[in-house]
């Protein structure tokens, strides 16, 4: 799939997990926390271009290039192909810039992945912290992860590898196990070599039951590289801030309840705010912009609260 320079959600269904998000409501527009509820979003029906979100049976030509996004994504997304991605990227030697400056470079960005929108990246990442501003109006944090969240969508940049769509957006999901069928388009796992090693084709794989996501291998995209950006660089952001940021593209858990056996305690409680987040990752996305130098100086103020001047990337 072509790299297209100059927006991503990620992609589901509906999620049916019995256990692991004890206080969130399923009803997007409701959700629960701590025993208080908030309702102030109402998620549309369609997305911008007539469809309902993350339909990915829908007949377009856009459908289609998502199709083949996943199915060269399936296929590619190795054990073997991960570690060394991170291995190359954990180096952090590429670029030294400010968190705004990134948010402009992004601006080159469009996700071929995403199915509901093609506008311009910092145009979703400040439409996403705006709406939860308004309805969580004392989380500055969690303002601050919803406008990095998918900065590391600058893999797709020359400067930074210049990856293939399938290495850097789309649905995320554990290397080393089993591949759920909760997976979208799982029939093109078929072709992906790991499906045939003993070692990595079981329930388990390589991992343990509770043995915690921080300790699972997950496919290599732009979420794992922005955790490990923040994590690096000494963010100070709270540990459900870098849980949205690292699995805010794991639908096939946040949606569906699948790979939920390899959660400990901690990624329970953040997964309840990652479910808060997702409604305003997916929903907030509009043909309306927001006024980006209007809104500036608010997130300025944030970065400068829970990030170094310069990080390295």
């Amino acid at each position: 799939m072509a790299t297209t320079l100059v927006g991503q959600s990620a992609l589901g269904s509906q999620f049916d997990e019995k256990n692991v998000h004890n206080h969130v409501t399923k009803d997007t527009n409701d959700v629960t926390l701590n025993g208080v509820s908030h309702n102030g979003f109402t998620a549309p029906e369609i997305n911008s271009f007539g469809h309902s979100f993350r339909a990915y049976d829908a007949e377009s030509e856009r459908q289609k290039g998502v199709e083949e996004f996943y199915r060269l994504q399936h296929i590619n997304q190795t054990y073997d192909f991960v570690k060394k991605m991170r291995e190359n990227y954990e180096k952090l030697n590429r670029a030294e810039m400010s968190i705004w400056e990134c948010c402009e470079l992004l601006n080159q960005v469009v996700d071929d992945s995403d199915p509901d929108l093609d506008e311009p990246q910092i145009q979703h990442l400040l439409q996403s912290a705006e709406a939860i501003r308004k309805d969580y109006p004392n989380e500055d944090w969690l303002h601050l992860t919803a406008l990095i969240h998918d900065l590391g969508k600058i893999l797709l940049l020359p400067q930074f590898g210049e990856l293939p769509q399938w290495a850097v957006v789309g649905d995320t999901f554990p290397v080393g196990c089993a591949f759920d069928e909760a997976n979208i388009h799982h029939k093109f796992f078929k072709e992906n070599p790991d499906i045939k090693n003993p070692a990595y084709n079981t329930k388990d794989g390589i991992y343990t039951n509770g043995c915690g996501l921080e300790n699972v291998m997950m496919s290599w995209g732009h979420d794992d590289y922005m955790y490990l950006v923040a994590k690096e660089n000494g963010c100070t952001l709270l540990s459900a801030g870098l849980f949205i940021i690292r699995y805010h593209s794991f639908y096939p858990l946040h949606k569906e309840g699948a790979y939920s056996h390899l959660m400990n305690d901690e990624d329970r409680e953040n997964l309840k705010w990652l479910h808060i987040f997702n409604k305003y990752d997916l929903y907030s996305k509009s043909k309306v912009l927001v006024d980006v130098e209007k809104v500036k100086p608010y997130y300025q103020s944030l970065i400068e609260k829970y990030f170094p001047a310069k990080l390295k990337w």
